[in-house]
């Protein structure tokens, strides 16, 4: 049922179920994401965030904020060469705790992509479930949240020197507006190259959630604090 290969029907699933659904509870908004850039698709903020850090190395952008207005799995799967299909749903697979062979790792795992700060698995299908439960049994709530870092420790045990500790994405807020859901994502360090397979996994999460609660996914907000144009630059 998680497959990757599923995702790509889910698009056309979506508008047969969410027409005769009815809409969800939600509660009145103003949603100020409207004076932000919008990008049709995450094709396009790639392409915008490689612009804006193309000086690279050391050089820094703070404080982006953007939205995708179409979050599909499939349209957020965006190829490069560091980035081919097989890899990002690699990542995505393994991102959202699902399954993957041994045979995929050793195809896929490159420290290039990303190293410990870019892995989320840790009690994902938990938190998942957790926003499920949230938004099913209260749809008004502002609680559904996905935290990435401290899975097993809290906050207070923070090392900078410590990848692992220090995740790239910090957390996932999901909420129901205008009979949709969707999501804020809170971005401590975003490498403009690897952007690519961080958007298919959150685009594979939302889609996930949708699902479950039998709703349309809205647009997409993404914060990030620092962007850089690879993992050169010092301390991603």
């Amino acid at each position: 049922p998680h497959s990757i290969s599923s995702v790509r029907r889910r698009k056309k699933k979506r508008k047969q179920y969410t027409m005769s659904s009815p809409k969800p509870k939600c509660a009145p908004s103003l949603n100020l994401n409207t004076g932000f850039i919008h990008f049709s698709t995450a094709k396009e903020m790639y392409a915008h965030l490689r612009e804006i850090t193309k000086p690279g190395g050391e050089f820094v952008v703070r404080n982006f904020v953007g939205v995708i207005e179409d979050i599909s799995p499939e349209s957020s799967l965006v190829e490069t060469e560091l980035f081919p299909r097989g890899a990002l749903e690699y990542y995505t697979k393994k991102n959202m705790g699902w399954d993957y062979s041994k045979e995929e790792s050793e195809e896929w795992q490159l420290n290039e992509r990303g190293g410990a700060q870019g892995d989320y698995r840790e009690g994902m299908q938990k938190k998942i479930a957790n926003v499920i439960d949230c938004l099913k049994n209260e749809p008004l709530s502002k609680r559904a949240v996905i935290p990435i870092p401290f899975n097993s420790e809290g906050s207070e045990t923070i090392d900078w020197k410590n990848q692992g500790q220090n995740k790239c994405c910090r957390e996932l807020h999901l909420y129901l507006e205008e009979g949709k859901l969707k999501c804020t994502g809170i971005v401590r360090m975003q490498n403009a190259n690897i952007f690519v397979k961080n958007i298919h996994f959150f685009a594979t999460l939302i889609d996930n959630v949708a699902k479950a609660l039998d709703v349309e996914v809205g647009e997409y907000t993404h914060w990030i604090t620092n962007i850089c144009h690879d993992r050169s630059a010092t301390s991603c």
